[in-house]
Order: structure tokens, then C-alpha cells, then sequence
């Protein structure tokens, strides 16, 4: 029996923050424990062009994003890490199933959809974003991809795209992938209460320095209620972040703390103690690995030539199915196949 086959990336745009933590990198740990699972974490660096165009910071960001999951658990012994740019087979699958891509599919995309304005400078990588991702996916064999809910639809069009492939030649050369929601698909919530995300400059950073990461803390956005009225925990940014990392047991006691009035500041504290002492060391780690670009270098060339395996694979059943390049082997009943 086949391993099943987890991928997830996260581009280099920035620190990584705790909505990457939680949405993405909690879960991909979970996953890799798993017996017959093999992971594959990459750094989507040509996805990041779209909008983000800093040569010294996309290099930084990177291997950032690399030490701060080695740092939070994602093991390289048993995850394979790669950058994107270094699996050119992903670039030739992109123009390859770009031809199997209806333009209504993509004026459909919300990538595009959400800047699309007449004031707005669309390029042409942001129009065919999802294109780009479903070779990151379908190269791989992906069967679960850890999503969002704002990344739900680049899937189904991944999905869309295989199926139309394998369909056109009658082949199985693709696998379907299937979203893998869980705590992914969780709206985390950042300073100011919309989702965490970097477009909204609003994160707080995974190891950002104590003394900054409190000053973010006490910067998340609070009602006007009275220093002893009760407080709802359904509407507080506060304890939606606090629950995301507590123990069960935590939990209830901040609860409590809710109902009988917390004082905001006080809800603050905790909140960054309850941080700072989880991410204590991990970022004493993180800082280590940063210190060491060589290491993280060889991490993902040593993950690239693991992928780059079986990107070649796929790319050469694709292109005989195409009638590219077909190298045949003929056999004794005369049927010939790659």
C-alpha cells in the first residue's frame, strides 16, 4: 500500500505568525507522526512574487519560515523540506496543465476575484495563482492538503484540473487531492480582531522577542466594558488566542476569570505569559538555526533532491501521456508504455 501523501507550504512573505502556527504547522506535525504518511513541506518562494518583490528578504524569510517549523517540532528526518524554486518540474507542469485551464475557472478565483478592480494592477502570476498551486499539488501525488477556508477553492480547482487531465487521456496519472480542514480552517483572529494575516498587518510573529511580543498583546483591540462587568469570551480576541494554545484546564480558569470580571490588562498578561512560556524554547531554538544558514540550506537541498525524485516521475508519465518525448519499451506482446 501506497503512503498517503501530506503537502502543505507557506509562502516567505514575512514572519511566520500564529495563525501559521496553528493553521498550518500544528497540523503537519500531528500528520508526520503518523505511520504510512509521508509529508511534504515546501516554500512556495515564485508564489511570493506575486506581491512581494524584496531579493534580501525573500531569502531571509525562507529560511525563517524553515527554522521556525524545525524549531516549533516538524522533524526533517521525517518531513521533507524544499523550496519551490528548486523542483523546476513544478514551472513545466504549470504551463502543462495552464492548457487544461478554462479562463472562466480563473476570473472565478478568489486570488484574483478580491483585487480585481479598476484601480488595481493585477499581474498575470496572481491571475494564475491557482494553476501554479495545483502543480505544487498534483506533482507530488497529494492525497490531504492542509487548507484554510480562503484556500479551499485553489484545491477544488486542483481537483478540477486533474480530473480533467486524467478524463482528456483516460489515465490515472493524477491523484485527487482532498482538503484537510480541522484547525486550518479556523478563522484566527489578529490585533484587531479580522482574520491574522500579513495583508492586514495585524500578526503576532511566533518568536517575536519578549518584550515585543507583549507589546503586541497589549495592543489587541478590546471593548469598552467596565473593569468589573462580565466579560464574553465569544467575542473576545483575547481568549479566542487564549484557548487556541491553553490546556483544557487553563482554559476554564480564564473562563472563570470572564465571568467574574476580568480586568483587560489582566487578560492581556496572561495571554502573553501563556505565549512566552510555550515559545520560550522554541525561539531559543529558532534563533540557533537562524545562526546557521548553512544547515537550513542543506535541509532543502537535501529535501529538493527527495522531491525533485518524484517530481521527475509524475512529469515523465505526463509528458508520455501527452505523446512528449515518449521513451517506450517494448514488450513481449508488443504493447509498449513508459
Amino acid at each position: 500500500m501506497r503512503d498517503q501523501v501530506v503537502l502543505t507550504g507557506i509562502k516567505p512573505t514575512g514572519m511566520l505568525h500564529l495563525g501559521n502556527w496553528v493553521g498550518a504547522i500544528r497540523p503537519t506535525i500531528e500528520l508526520s507522526h503518523k505511520p504510512n504518511m509521508k509529508t511534504y513541506f515546501f516554500i512556495p518562494d515564485y508564489h511570493a512574487l506575486t506581491n512581494f518583490k524584496s531579493p534580501d528578504k525573500l531569502c531571509e524569510y525562507t529560511y525563517g519560515a524553515v527554522a521556525t517549523c524545525i524549531a516549533l517540532g516538524l522533524d526533517p528526518s521525517q518531513v521533507v523540506f524544499y523550496r519551490q524554486s528548486d523542483v523546476p518540474e513544478v514551472f513545466e507542469l504549470n504551463w502543462i496543465l495552464a492548457c487544461f485551464s478554462p479562463k472562466g475557472l480563473m476570473d472565478r478565483a478568489h486570488a484574483y476575484k478580491m483585487k480585481s478592480n479598476p484601480n488595481s494592477d493585477v499581474n498575470m502570476g496572481l491571475y494564475t495563482y491557482p494553476i501554479l498551486m495545483a502543480a505544487d499539488i498534483l506533482l507530488m501525488h497529494s492525497n490531504w492538503v492542509p487548507v484554510g477556508n480562503d484556500q479551499q477553492q485553489h484545491l477544488e480547482i486542483a481537483r478540477d484540473l486533474a480530473r480533467r487531465f486524467n478524463q482528456q487521456y483516460r489515465t490515472d496519472v493524477f491523484t485527487l487531492p482532498e482538503a484537510l480542514i480541522s484547525l486550518a480552517g479556523v478563522v484566527i483572529p489578529g490585533l484587531d480582531g479580522r482574520k491574522m494575516s500579513k495583508s492586514y498587518h495585524n500578526t503576532i510573529p511566533i518568536f517575536a522577542p519578549p518584550e515585543h511580543l507583549r507589546k503586541l498583546v497589549f495592543h489587541i483591540a478590546t471593548n469598552s466594558s467596565g473593569i468589573h462587568d462580565q466579560k464574553d469570551i465569544e467575542t473576545s480576541t483575547i481568549f479566542q488566542l487564549y484557548q487556541l494554545f491553553s490546556t483544557p484546564k487553563q482554559m476554564e480558569d480564564l473562563k472563570r476569570q470572564y465571568q467574574n470580571g476580568i480586568v483587560w490588562k489582566d487578560a492581556k498578561e496572561a495571554l502573553f505569559s501563556l505565549l512566552d512560556d510555550q515559545l520560550r524554547g522554541p525561539r531559543a531554538y529558532y534563533e540557533t538555526l537562524m545562526d546557521n544558514p548553512q544547515k537550513l540550506e542543506r535541509i532543502l537541498q537535501e529535501g529538493a533532491s527527495q522531491a525533485r525524485e518524484v517530481a521527475s516521475k509524475t512529469l515523465e508519465r505526463v509528458r508520455y501521456t501527452l505523446g512528449i518525448n515518449q521513451k517506450r519499451k517494448t514488450h513481449g506482446n508488443g504493447s509498449s508504455r513508459p
